[in-house]
């Protein structure tokens, strides 16, 4: 039986997948590791510490399967991280990821240089603090000598890909998160890099996301088990993998990931820019196409502070009994009736992305009185996460994108709560997918279509992935919709005063 490989560089795990001809998932491994903040609005990860895990995910995924059978492996990641390679191909510095915020005024400087309406024209966004040029300059204005000594720029996967095979590639719908690209015509744009004085020669060579850009070398077999020449296929950024692998992979069809962050996706067939910059215009994974994609930084991730700040007595029960903590906090939260007694939460905890581009966004719990419990809150954090989603649907409806359903994923759909808060909230059927691996599943599935398994990802994605599960909204959906135009109406009243209070931001105890 001939295999693929779908290889996942996450933000806390990399996640393999070993899968089968016919879609079928054999074997899983997700080795973690952590990333540091060693300052206000900073994330950083030693790029070596996702190679470590790799390795050892591959090795796991190998043990009793013969390499003869892996037909092929696909990449993906998280998108917009910053690794810097010297002349030797050594790291430079720690990977400045996708949630790190520190370039906020290197975004407005790119943006002058280039004009911001030419900046949105080409990339199909503004220039964000997240993204990968912004990094590059704050290394440029902070870093001279490290500056100096690059020689190449690459994206998570990319870096893993390098250790595979030696060669230096990239993908169109991974790049296209690094403000450098040009989205509409899928290839690096040498206005952007010609105003901004950087050399192209940094960046790798762009392909679409099937297409087998490149293969495991001596070394790279030598430390994985896997066989030198098998086929690297060019992959894909994690949002648009996760996409592939859940099946939306053509015009109209909207899924809603709720992972650390959360996305809403849409396929778009033709090249599309929101106005004001709002949503994220990508090429997608799907060869010649493109999506529109909205990004909350604190999706399931709120949750996760929430539990972790909050959740002592829930995290004591799961150490005791082995009840999951959060499973605990969402029973108390089925209490609370829809809109949680007046109770909000703004889940801007890293700031946020669309619909507001704002670094110094905060979250906070707005109504608090004392008729409120704990379960009020619980049920408040997960509302406002899904009313944050909600603003990204609402942006694609204004471009003519109108699903008659949304797809979820991510680890937040575990909670049949939220699943049904979210179509009670969007007013639209959700759906469920077989395929619950999310990107690394679509980057197994690139592989296959690469490797000639399937004529395209519209073929591959119908013989892999079927429905397993819809819900439809409830007759509660009606009371959520005086709540989100409350929800809506708060940050532009809160905005300024996020400014003020972001300069009062004081350094670590460390003094970092």
């Amino acid at each position: 039986m001939e295999n693929v490989i779908g290889i996942d560089v996450g933000t806390s795990s990399v996640k393999a997948l070993l899968v089968s001809s016919n879609g079928e998932v054999l074997k899983v491994s997700s080795p973690e590791y952590p990333f540091q903040t060693p300052k206000a609005l900073w994330a950083e990860t030693d790029p070596e510490v996702w190679w470590t895990a790799t390795q050892q995910a591959i090795h796991n995924l190998l043990g009793g399967v013969d390499p003869k059978s892996i037909k092929a492996v696909g990449l993906t990641g998280q998108m917009h991280g910053l690794v810097l390679l010297d002349a030797e191909g050594k790291v430079l510095r720690p990977c400045i990821m996708w949630n790190d915020q520190r370039s906020h005024a290197e975004c407005e400087e790119i943006s002058n240089l280039v004009g911001p309406s030419k900046v949105l024209e080409i990339t199909g966004n503004p220039v964000l603090a997240g993204f990968t040029a912004p990094k590059i300059r704050w290394v440029e204005k902070n870093e001279p000598a490290i500056f100096s000594q690059i020689s190449k720029v690459l994206l998570p996967k990319d870096f893993i890909r390098y250790k595979l095979s030696g060669e230096f590639f990239s993908d169109v719908s991974d790049a296209s998160g690094t403000s450098m690209l040009d989205v509409g015509k899928r290839k690096w744009s040498d206005e952007i890099l010609d105003s901004l004085g950087w050399n192209k020669d940094w960046l790798p060579e762009v392909t679409e996301s099937t297409v087998l850009s490149s293969s495991i070398s001596s070394s790279g077999s030598e430390a994985t088990g896997l066989l030198e020449g098998t086929p690297i296929a060019a992959g894909g950024g994690d949002c648009a993998a996760q996409a592939v692998g859940s099946a939306i992979v053509r015009e109209g069809k909207v899924s809603v990931t709720l992972g650390t962050s959360g996305v809403v996706f849409a396929q778009s067939d033709e090249y599309r820019v929101e106005p004001d910059g709002k949503l994220h215009a990508f090429c997608h994974a799907v060869p010649g196409k493109w999506h529109l994609m909205g990004v909350m930084l604190s999706a399931a991730g709120s949750f996760q502070w929430y539990k972790n700040t909050l959740g002592d007595f829930e995290s004591k029960i799961e150490e005791e009994e082995g009840i999951d903590a959060y499973e605990q906090l969402t029973k108390g939260a089925e209490t609370v009736t829809p809109g949680s007694n007046g109770l909000f939460f703004l889940p801007y905890l890293s700031g946020e992305r669309t619909p507001y581009p704002d670094p110094h966004a905060k979250g906070c719990f707005i109504g608090l009185s004392l008729i409120h419990k704990k379960e009020h809150l619980s049920r408040s954090v997960l509302e406002g996460v899904s009313f944050g989603l909600n603003d990204s649907l609402q942006l694609m409806k204004t471009l003519g994108i109108n699903p008659s359903e949304v797809q979820l994923s991510g680890g937040g759909t575990k909670s049949d709560l939220w699943k049904q808060m979210l179509a009670d909230i969007f007013a639209l059927p959700c759906t469920m997918v077989n395929a619950r691996e999310g990107a690394a599943y679509g980057a197994a599935l690139l592989a296959a279509v690469g490797s000639g398994d399937f004529a395209s990802v519209e073929d591959g994605s119908e013989a892999w992935i079927r429905t397993t599960e819809k819900i439809t909204p409830s007759v509660e959906a009606n009371a959520y919709r005086n709540s989100y135009a409350i929800y809506k109406s708060l940050y532009p009243k809160l905005k300024e005063s996020f400014g003020q209070i972001a300069s009062l931001e004081q350094p670590d105890s460390d003094g970092k």
